[in-house]
């Protein structure tokens, strides 16, 4: 077997670690490790929805629906992804944070992978995140 090479489901390997699939964050030993990118297969019910919004975002992301109805709040801006294969990018600096209208499932790609940038698991005070606000 060749130790530079996975092979692996992402609903089933999802679960394992938040739904990260590839990123600094997996050990350096495995071929999922990256500090250039990060992956995210999001599996999420009706009504889920991101508690707090993101803010002072370093990196850049990709979000693609793969299944479901999925909205995007940025500031200024909704973005509702419908149909299968939509997707939002956004850059450097923008907050943002998301709500599942359907069940969905989006594959998410962001850029550089940063080291220690997480939510705060009790108050969201890791990333500088703020109240997810009420809309439609």
């Amino acid at each position: 077997m060749d130790d530079s090479v996975y092979v692996g489901n992402a609903g089933q390997d999802a679960v394992l670690d938040r739904g990260w699939l590839l990123g600094h964050f997996k050990d350096a030993s495995d071929p999922r490790h990256s500090e250039a990118v990060e992956i995210k297969w999001g599996v999420h019910p009706r009504g889920d929805e991101r508690a707090r919004w993101v803010r002072g975002e370093e990196r850049t992301a990709l979000l693609v629906l793969v299944s479901g109805r999925f909205r995007v709040e940025l500031p200024e801006r909704s973005v509702l992804l419908a149909r299968q294969g939509d997707y939002v990018v956004w850059g450097h600096g923008v907050d943002h944070s998301w709500f599942a209208e359907e069940e969905s499932v989006v594959l998410t790609v962001r850029w550089p992978s940063v080291p220690g940038y997480r939510v705060g698991e009790e108050d969201g005070s890791a990333s500088g995140e703020r109240p997810l606000p009420r809309t439609g």
